[in-house]
């Protein structure tokens, strides 16, 4: 991206340092992984990696006070996929037969990821 699309990207705007989710989301993973194997600690990886991987879109939002309407709208979408998840998870819980399983790190890291969709939320609509 930082080739093809370079006379979009602002290296004076685009200074959040991906090292701080990238390494906690990977030491997180060793230390909680449903089972420590190679494929659950990849798992619980993703897990957590994409919970807080809206920050530098959020960084960069709140930081410069603007974006592109295309691209607030594609943030708004991806808040309200996240809060029909949870939606989801509610209606599975308590519908499904045998009960449904509570997958716990996916849970609090959809719950995370939903609260930093929040901030977003806000943003959206006082501006």
């Amino acid at each position: 991206m930082r080739y093809k699309f370079r006379a979009t990207w602002d290296p004076a705007v685009d200074t959040f340092r991906v090292e701080f989710l990238v390494g906690p989301a990977f030491v997180l993973s060793l230390l909680i992984n449903p089972e420590f194997s190679f494929f659950e600690i990849l798992w619980a990886f993703s897990i957590y990696l994409e919970a807080v991987a809206i920050l530098p879109q959020l960084f960069q939002l709140t930081r410069t006070g603007e974006a592109e309407t295309i691209t607030t709208h594609y943030l708004f979408a991806l808040g309200t996929y996240r809060g029909l998840y949870i939606l989801n998870w509610i209606y599975r819980y308590f519908l499904d037969d045998p009960p449904y399983h509570v997958d716990w790190i996916a849970v609090l890291a959809g719950l995370v990821q939903t609260g930093l969709y929040c901030d977003f939320f806000y943003v959206y609509f006082t501006k």
